[in-house]
């Protein structure tokens, strides 16, 4: 697993996990990571995680995730940008995914928001990834 791309990591990780039907899965935490999360769970695709410590100090943390009568809530997870090909939308060309059914994920000046929020706060950015 290449760790130059640790929130392409996590959502593997989610993937994976959730194929497994499992209730959690373990990520290493960061700032990033955690805002990501923060998305996530605002937005009702996962129950909610908990940052514990480890003995590298890195911590990590512990995902909670979500189903609906059995089947994952998130079908699908899509890394967009890449540490080889970042790619940044202005306010106006945010993708609306799956017609609004699904979220982007986008870092903003303001921090790391949904396409919704972005829009409102009339601010575009990084499009880390795609949800639905």
């Amino acid at each position: 697993m290449s760790m130059n791309d640790p929130l392409g990591d996590m959502l593997t990780r989610i993937r994976n996990a959730q194929m497994r039907g499992k209730s959690t899965v373990v990520t290493p935490a960061s700032t990033l990571r955690a805002r990501v999360l923060d998305v996530l769970l605002s937005e009702g695709y996962i129950r909610g995680y908990e940052k514990a410590e480890t003995a590298n100090k890195q911590g990590e943390f512990t995902i909670s995730l979500k189903y609906y009568e059995g089947e994952p809530v998130i079908r699908e997870v899509k890394r967009v940008s890449k540490p080889g090909r970042r790619v940044y939308m202005g306010v106006s060309e945010l993708p609306s995914v799956r017609n609004g059914l699904g979220v982007a994920i986008v870092s903003t000046p303001k921090g790391v928001l949904s396409d919704a929020n972005a829009r409102a706060a009339n601010v575009g950015g990084e499009v880390l990834c795609t949800v639905f």
